[in-house]
């Protein structure tokens, strides 16, 4: 569930690790699904062990962390994934610790409920392989109107399915591809190539709106009560969605139902009344 807002939570609250040094590498024993951390145990402590972090950063939906080794090491919640400081929701899901020295903070912790998450050590070649073009698009934080525009509009997708697709636009997911469309008053089934240029100068300003406020608010934690920040914290955000996991319930601007429709076998929540 993790997306831009709730991702860029995860890495501003680990930001204070920077200049930390790695003491040491533990992956907990399990009897759970294995996720996937690349390279294994012996492998990733070997290279782990001593690296000093020169960098915390964020690409799309993944928390990015730089060494003075030159790799990076990139986390991707995906579904339940969370990047911790402290105070894990469970301690069965913990998938890996970093002891550290010289931070704040003793350790950082990965945590996943269902193991769907990465976890991945990666050279300069290979970052760029797994986090660059054509692999990822830009980052939808902070993208210019027309480059939205540019990348879009010439598809005939639907909008709602086009937002998701991460190699034309990074960090978008399910939560705020609904929202923003919903502010912008247009329907999710809406192609691509049949929006005027004034409609998407609208989505744009919703989809930044949408996305600097829910990262405010440190993101959505929904009725799973899964999402957490790095302090352990639900985020607030959920108080504010407008139509997503709000299927029946009255529309916050016209008092119509909200309905929730199936796009590329993903819940789509729209108003029948904003979103004509």
């Amino acid at each position: 569930m993790p997306e831009l807002p709730e991702v860029e939570t995860m890495r501003r609250g680990i930001a204070a690790v920077r200049g930390a040094r790695v003491a040491e590498v533990v992956r907990p024993r399990s009897r759970l699904r294995p996720m996937t951390i690349e390279p294994a145990g012996p492998r990733l402590r070997a290279r782990l062990r001593g690296a000093a972090i020169t960098d915390v950063d964020r690409v799309g939906k993944r928390v990015v962390i730089g060494l003075d080794t030159g790799e990076r090491l990139v986390f991707e919640p995906r579904m339940t994934g969370l990047v911790l400081l402290r105070d894990p929701p469970t301690d069965e899901h913990v998938r890996l610790r970093l002891a550290l020295e010289g931070a704040a903070w003793p350790e950082l912790i990965f945590w996943d409920r269902r193991g769907l998450g990465t976890v991945r050590l990666l050279d300069e070649a290979a970052f760029r392989a797994a986090c660059g073009p054509p692999r990822l698009g830009p980052d939808a934080l902070g993208l210019p109107a027309e480059a939205l525009r540019a990348r879009l509009e010439g598809r005939r997708r639907p909008i709602k399915v086009a937002l998701l697709d991460q190699a034309a636009l990074a960090g978008v997911g399910n939560i705020y591809a609904a929202e923003a469309l919903h502010r912008a008053g247009l329907h999710p089934a809406r192609p691509c190539d049949g929006i005027a240029p004034a409609e998407w100068a609208a989505l744009h300003r919703a989809l930044q709106g949408v996305l600097e406020e829910a990262i405010r608010a440190r993101g959505s934690t929904l009725s799973d009560r899964t999402y957490r920040t790095a302090e352990s914290a639900e985020g607030g955000f959920q108080a504010s969605h407008r139509v997503y996991a709000r299927a029946g319930q009255p529309c916050r601007g016209c008092g119509a139902a909200v309905v929730r429709i199936v796009q590329a076998q993903r819940s789509t929540f729209f108003c029948p009344g904003c979103q004509r």
